[in-house]
C-alpha cells in the first residue's frame, strides 16, 4: 500500500530534523569541548622540510602519523610556514613577490605543490582527508598581512556582505590597514602588523580566520607575534575571533625568543600553547639552553594554567629526531639528528617533565626504531599528560671521577656550576619595576643619552645610548606618525650610524641570547624607543621595554639537574640530568624528597630506573643515585612511603 504524499514528505522532514540536529548536537559538543586539556602532541613540517613541503609529502606524513603515532596521542599535523610561496628561481624564506594570494589579499596554497587546492578550494580537500585518518589539521601562519597584498592594493572583504569593506563612505584597501614601520622584524619583506584599531583592519583579520575555519583548520600557530616580536593587539583579537567560530581551533604562539613568565603572563588566557624559546634545532647548546626557562614557568605556575575556553602551555618547540633539513633551506629532508641518543633521551625527558606540547618534527617516512621508541615510551607520555607538581629538584647532587670511573678521586656538583655572567639588553614587560631604571642624561644643547642607573660589572660607566629623533617623515608614514611622536631612535655611540633594533633582524636559535643588536638606522618602528617618566624605555614595535640584565654566558650547557613530578596513583617522578661534558654519579637524598612535595610524608621509596631498566630492589631510606653518562639522564618511577 502507498502512503500519502503529505505522510512521506512529512516522514522525511522528521528524519532530517533528526539529522540537523544530530549534526548541531555534535558540532555544539566539539566546541564545548575543553581545548588543550592535555599538553597537544602532533607532527610539524619545518624541521624536515623547511618551507618546501608539497601535498603528496605532507599527506604520506600523516598517513604514517595515524597509522603508528595516533594510538600514543599524536593526532596534529601542522604544515608550517609558506605553504602559499611558489617555489620557483628566486623564492627563499624572505623573498618578495613569490606569494599566492586571492582578490582579498588572503594567502593561498601554491597550487603547484599543493594541487588539491586549484579553483579556490584552498587546504579543503587536505583538511578531509587528514580528518579521515583520525586526525587533525593545522596550519602555520604569520603577522598581520603580506606585503605583497599591501604592495597590490587589495580591497579588504567584509564578510558580513561579501563585498568589499566600507566605511566612512570609501572602500578599504590593504595599503590603509597595513603598518609598514612594524614589518617582522626577521621577515621584513614578507608580513607587517595589521592596524587593529581600525574597522578595516580587524575586518581583514577576521576574514583570514572564517576562512581557515571554512577549510577546516583545527590548529593555528600564529609567528612573530610573541617574545621580542610581541603584538599584544593582534593576539588579543584573534583569540576573541576564535572564541566565536563554530569550529573549535587551538591556538598557538611562535617563536618564544626571551620571554619571561611576567610577559607569557599577558598571553597565557588568549592561547592554548604558547613557545617560551627560540627555535630549537639538533645541537646540545639548544636543548640545555631549556632547562632554564623550563624552571622559571613551572616556578610560576604557568604550566597547564587557564588558556582560550580550555588549557595553555608554555611550549619548549618541536623535537628535531630523526631525518631532518637544515634552517631557512630550500630543500626538504636530507640529514640524521646530530643529537647522540643520550642528548635525545635528555631533550625527551625534559620536555615531558615540563609537560611541554610534544610536536615531533623529523620525516616520518624515514623514522627508525631508537626515534619511534623515544616519541612513544609510556612513561615519558604518561608524564607529559597526566602528571602534576612538575618542577625542578634543586636537592641534587652529583661526582665525577677526574680520571675515570675506576679511580677514587671525585669532585662534587652543585645543581649548577659557577657559570660566566655577562650583561646584556633585553626586554621585559613594561609593568616590571626593575625596568624603572633609565634615565636622561642632557650632554649640550643638542645631543642627550639614555642611560642605564647602575653601572654594569667591568665598566667604569653606566651603560648609555644616544638619542636621535625618529624618522618618521614621508606622506606615508604621517598616516600614522601622531603615534610616533616623542620616539627616538638609539645610537650606540655619539657619531654611529647604526641604530638599537628592539628584536633581532633574523631568527635565532635557543642557545643564542638577544644582546641588543644594532643596525643601519631605518624608519621602522623595530627602532623606534619611547622614554616615560617613569623611567622605562619602550620599543614602538613590540611595546615591551628595555631591560639591562644578567645572563650566563654559558646559560644551562652544564651542572647536575633534576625534576620531580606526581602520577595519578601517587607515584613520584624523579629525573636527573647530567649536563655536564663528563660521566657522573647523581644521587638524592629520599628524605629531600618531601621538600619538593610538602603535603607527603616520605620515609623510603622503591621503584624502578626506566632508561637502564633497574629496579630499586629493596625499599631506600638514605639516596637515590644513579650513574649517568654525559648529556644524558635517569629517570624513576617511585613509590614512597
Amino acid at each position: 500500500m502507498e502512503l500519502p504524499v503529505s505522510i512521506s514528505l512529512s516522514s522525511f522532514s522528521f528524519f532530517f530534523c533528526l539529522i540537523v540536529l544530530s549534526v548541531s548536537s555534535e558540532a555544539s559538543h566539539r566546541k564545548n569541548e575543553e581545548r588543550a586539556s592535555t599538553p597537544p602532541r602532533g607532527w610539524n613540517s619545518y624541521d624536515s622540510f623547511c618551507w618546501t613541503i608539497s601535498e603528496e609529502e605532507f599527506l604520506q606524513n600523516a598517513e604514517i602519523l595515524s597509522q603508528k603515532l595516533h594510538a600514543q596521542g599524536y593526532e596534529y599535523v601542522v604544515v608550517d610556514y609558506l605553504w602559499y610561496r611558489r617555489k620557483v628561481p628566486g623564492a627563499y624564506v624572505d623573498s618578495l613577490g613569490f606569494d599566492v594570494i586571492d582578490e582579498w589579499g588572503r594567502l593561498l596554497p601554491d597550487p603547484v605543490r599543493w594541487p588539491s587546492s586549484r579553483g579556490g578550494k584552498g587546504f579543503t580537500e587536505v583538511a578531509n582527508k587528514v580528518h579521515s585518518m583520525g586526525l587533525k589539521f593545522g596550519i602555520h601562519i604569520m603577522r598581520g598581512i603580506s606585503t605583497q597584498a599591501v604592495n597590490a592594493k587589495t580591497p579588504i572583504l567584509d564578510t558580513t556582505t561579501g563585498i568589499a569593506y566600507e566605511e566612512s563612505g570609501r572602500v578599504w584597501h590593504a595599503q590603509d590597514i597595513g603598518l609598514k614601520e612594524k614589518a617582522c622584524a626577521w621577515m621584513q619583506n614578507g608580513f607587517m602588523s595589521v592596524n587593529t584599531d581600525l574597522g578595516a583592519g580587524k575586518a581583514f583579520l577576521r576574514s583570514l580566520y572564517l576562512q581557515y575555519a571554512s577549510w577546516g583548520v583545527d590548529f593555528i600557530k600564529h609567528d612573530c607575534v610573541f617574545g621580542d616580536d610581541l603584538n599584544i593587539n593582534e593576539i588579543t583579537y584573534l583569540s576573541e575571533v576564535l572564541k566565536e567560530l563554530d569550529r573549535p581551533i587551538l591556538y598557538s604562539l611562535s617563536p618564544g625568543t626571551s620571554v619571561t613568565p611576567d610577559m607569557a603572563k599577558a598571553v597565557s588566557g588568549l592561547t592554548n600553547m604558547y613557545r617560551i624559546t627560540a627555535d630549537d634545532w639538533d645541537s646540545w647548546g639548544d636543548v640545555a639552553a631549556h632547562f632554564d626557562v623550563a624552571r622559571d614557568f613551572a616556578a610560576a605556575k604557568m604550566i597547564g594554567s587557564g588558556g582560550l575556553l580550555g588549557k595553555s602551555w608554555p611550549d619548549l618547540d618541536m623535537l628535531p629526531l630523526g631525518y631532518l633539513t637544515d634552517p631557512g633551506s630550500n630543500e626538504g629532508p636530507h640529514r640524521r639528528c646530530r643529537l647522540n641518543l643520550q642528548e635525545q633521551k635528555t631533550q625527551i625527558t625534559l620536555w615531558s617533565m615540563a609537560k611541554s606540547p610534544l610536536m615531533f618534527g623529523g620525516d616520518l617516512r624515514n623514522i627508525d626504531d631508537t626515534t619511534f621508541s623515544l616519541l612513544t615510551n609510556p612513561t615519558l607520555l604518561e608524564i607529559n599528560s597526566y602528571s602534576s607538581n612538575n618542577m625542578e629538584f634543586p636537592y641534587v647532587h652529583g661526582s665525577s671521577s677526574l680520571r675515570g670511573r675506576k679511580h677514587g678521586q671525585s669532585r662534587m656538583y652543585l645543581t649548577n656550576l659557577e657559570e660566566t655572567e655577562v650583561e646584556v639588553l633585553g626586554l621585559t614587560s613594561c609593568k616590571d619595576l626593575k625596568a624603572r631604571r633609565w634615565l636622561v642624561e642632557e650632554l649640550d644643547q643638542d645631543l642627550e643619552r639614555i642611560c642605564w642607573k647602575e653601572k654594569m660589572e667591568g665598566y667604569g660607566e653606566p651603560f648609555c645610548l644616544y638619542k636621535r629623533n625618529s624618522l618618521v617623515k614621508s606622506d606615508e608614514e604621517i598616516m600614522y606618525g601622531s603615534q610616533y611622536q616623542g620616539t627616538h631612535l638609539l645610537l650606540a655611540s655619539e657619531n654611529a650610524e647604526f641604530c638599537l633594533n628592539a628584536s633581532p633582524r633574523r631568527k635565532i636559535t635557543s642557545s643564542e641570547f638577544s644582546r641588543g643588536s644594532f643596525s643601519h638606522c631605518t624608519r621602522n618602528a623595530n627602532q623606534m624607543w619611547e622614554f616615560h617618566s617613569n623611567g622605562t624605555l619602550m620599543s614602538s614595535y613590540s611595546g615591551l621595554c628595555a631591560i639591562m640584565k644578567k645572563v650566563k654566558a654559558n646559560a644551562g650547557a652544564a651542572g647536575a639537574r633534576s625534576w620531580i613530578a606526581t602520577g595519578r596513583s601517587g607515584e613520584i617522578y624523579l629525573a636527573f640530568f647530567n649536563l655536564n661534558p663528563v660521566d657522573m654519579v647523581m644521587a638524592a637524598e629520599v628524605s629531600n624528597l618531601a621538600k619538593a612535595l610538602p603535603s607527603r610524608s616520605i620515609t623510603s621509596c622503591t621503584g624502578k630506573e626506566i632508561w637502564g631498566n633497574t629496579n630499586l630492589e629493596h625499599p631506600t631510606k638514605d639516596t637515590i643515585r644513579s650513574f649517568v653518562k654525559s648529556h644524558d639522564s635517569a629517570l624513576y618511577v617511585l613509590k614512597c612511603n
